[in-house]
């Protein structure tokens, strides 16, 4: 069984449907859940919908794209989410010079402070990097935050064994099954088994064969099979060491 360490169940893309959803993940072999919060709303929808449902796990942080409006009452907020003993990881939050739709010294101050969170809490660091690779590196080297996985990975060799340096995890999304990343793939291949974690960021960015639908926790099985075949193990080894794994970072049982 999987772990699909990057989901947001908490949409109401999944309200319609939620318990044939469930199902189908279920039955592809998907049962476990870190649940991710986006901002101080999302990371309490997150934190309710994980309450009293066995197997999921949230987490709280505000993403590059809201770093704009992370004022001291959003800090507290999502400090005091993060500091909730069910709650096992710190963001997404990170940095994202794609789309920019924050200013970059407001998402670099926010990602400091998300980092600095990290290491005093001692819980894992959800790293959202887009087009800032460089930049991610520097201020998590300079935050001391040793703890926490690059979230749908984009990079090559490379920038995984960057990201390994520092202590990090990394995981793969279906972006690895799309027919141009190749450097993707040979990350999946580069990373060694107990640092590899699989994910869907849900409802985003669904697996080949599925694009343009709504991603879903199901799909996870699609990526696994793709990183199973590149690195020439079994899809069975392949869950069992990227659970084991993803309970490693995140603490749990």
């Amino acid at each position: 069984m999987f772990v699909d360490t990057h989901a947001h169940l908490f949409y109401p893309d999944f309200a319609p449907d939620w318990d044939e959803m469930l199902g189908r993940a279920r039955a592809d072999g998907v049962d476990r859940f870190v649940v991710v919060g986006t901002d101080a709303s999302t990371s309490r929808a997150a934190i309710e919908l994980c309450s009293g449902r066995e197997r999921f796990h949230p987490t709280a942080g505000v993403h590059p794209h809201e770093a704009a409006s992370f004022d001291e009452a959003a800090r507290a907020d999502i400090e005091a989410m993060c500091r909730l003993p069910g709650v096992v990881g710190v963001g997404e939050s990170g940095l994202d010079w794609f789309k920019e739709f924050s200013p970059r010294a407001a998402q670099l101050e926010a990602f400091r402070w998300h980092c600095d969170l990290s290491r005093k809490l001692d819980k894992a660091l959800v790293v959202h990097c887009r087009d800032a690779f460089e930049e991610c590196f520097a201020t998590i080297e300079a935050s001391g935050a040793r703890r926490g996985v690059f979230h749908c990975f984009t990079g090559g060799v490379d920038e995984a064994r960057r990201a390994l340096e520092l202590g990090f995890h990394v995981s793969f999304s279906g972006v690895a099954t799309y027919p141009k990343n190749e450097a993707l793939r040979a990350a999946a291949r580069f990373v060694p088994a107990d640092r590899l974690l699989l994910e869907t960021d849900c409802p985003y960015l669904p697996p080949q064969g599925a694009r343009g639908r709504r991603n879903e926790p199901s799909l996870l099985r699609r990526t696994a099979e793709c990183v199973a075949k590149e690195r020439g193990v079994a899809l069975e080894e392949l869950a069992r060491t990227s659970t084991s794994a993803a309970c490693a970072l995140f603490g749990l049982e």
